[in-house]
């Protein structure tokens, strides 16, 4: 038997907020003008996008009085730092890996207290002692369970660890691996009115994913994977950590970067993947443009991106966790079956890729 992601669970926090409601809210903290705000309204409007979640119930209230996480002025000041916006992660990512958990294992006949491994994975929020200690707790698992941490990677860090917990049940074939990936994207909300965050701010959402890694004879068996970095779009991605949050560096050539470098490597895709002989694809939904861009590099059919497209549409860019959403819906779907090859990218600009084969 090979190493097969066996079960994904999906939790998201609250209900979904209308990306409308969210562009409404985006004007106000801007403090725009009539004509900016109708530009910005026509950037949500064509974003792909229909709704998101977020852990902050702020952006839904239409009188700054209401609100619980940003202060209640006008111009939004003292904006919060970014110590007030780790608590709100400290305080909320537990509860959201504990239900993705759940759904996970919901699906199988796996026990918590078999799982010998849990990786935690996240860009949007660091506290020690940390998410994955909560989570043991919550769960009930042994102290002794191996435990590992992926921060800042980025959107791509999901295939981290996947290769990780392949890794590690090659090294111990009876491993019960735990990949938990929880993003709070919206705690980092910049309200300086330039490009990076007018894309950021339109893009993502909050969510977390659990996949399940072990031998077994169903699920997605993970074949192979490869790293490519595009040093070409090194600084037009990039995620730091400011006095207000996290600070993304997110360039509009992003989709033109990621076709040409597709261009590049498409030899080195047929080596490794056989490239041309795929019907399978599953795209990290960065956004409208790079699925598009992606499929149109690689010369696919509009079709190749449907969940995808309807993972963007009803949740945007939840970072890394989004992925784990895209393949839950491809396990689900009874048209799907053979190779899949999945794709994330990040800063770096690192392009990730796993092949994978549902039995």
């Amino acid at each position: 038997m090979n190493t097969s992601i066996v079960s994904i669970g999906l939790a998201n926090p609250g209900k979904p907020i209308e990306q409308s409601v969210i562009s409404s809210f985006m004007q106000r903290a801007h403090k725009l003008d009539e004509l900016d705000a109708r530009k910005l309204s026509f950037l949500y409007r064509k974003s792909g996008i229909s709704s998101r979640y977020s852990v902050l119930t702020d952006f839904e209230k239409t009188d700054s009085q209401d609100f619980t996480f940003f202060p209640k002025s006008e111009d939004f000041e003292p904006f919060p730092g970014t110590k007030a916006r780790m608590e709100v992660f400290r305080q909320t990512a537990p509860e959201l890996c504990e239900e993705a958990v759940a759904n996970c294992l919901s699906k199988t006949s796996v026990k918590p207290a078999e799982i010998t491994h849990l990786i935690l994975v996240s860009c949007t929020g660091m506290v020690a002692p940390g998410v994955e200690l909560e989570l043991m707790k919550r769960l009930d698992l042994d102290d002794s369970i191996e435990r590992y941490c992926i921060h800042f990677m980025g959107c791509y860090a999901a295939f981290t660890g996947l290769k990780l917990a392949d890794k590690i049940v090659r090294a111990e074939p009876e491993a019960k691996v735990m990949l938990v990936s929880v993003e709070l994207c919206t705690l980092h909300f910049q309200k300086e009115y330039v490009e990076d965050n007018i894309l950021a701010n339109s893009l993502f959402g909050d969510g977390a994913a659990a996949a399940l890694v072990m031998k077994s004879a169903s699920g997605l068996k993970i074949n192979s994977y490869l790293s490519q970095v595009l040093r070409e779009g090194e600084s037009d991605m990039a995620w730091g950590i400011g006095d207000f949050g996290f600070e993304m560096r997110l360039s509009k050539y992003i989709p033109t970067l990621l076709d040409q470098g597709i261009q590049q490597l498409k030899e080195v895709f047929e080596q490794k993947f056989m490239l041309s002989t795929l019907e399978n694809f599953a795209i990290h939904p960065g956004g409208k443009q790079i699925l598009q861009k992606v499929q149109e590099a690689f010369g696919l059919p509009e079709s190749v991106n449907m969940h995808a497209k309807e993972v963007l549409n009803q949740f945007g860019n939840m970072s890394s966790a989004t992925i784990l959403f895209v393949l839950e819906r491809m396990m689900n779907d009874y048209k799907i079956h053979g190779q899949i090859l999945s794709m994330g990218f990040g800063p770096g600009l690192t392009l990730e890729t796993l092949l994978l084969e549902k039995s």
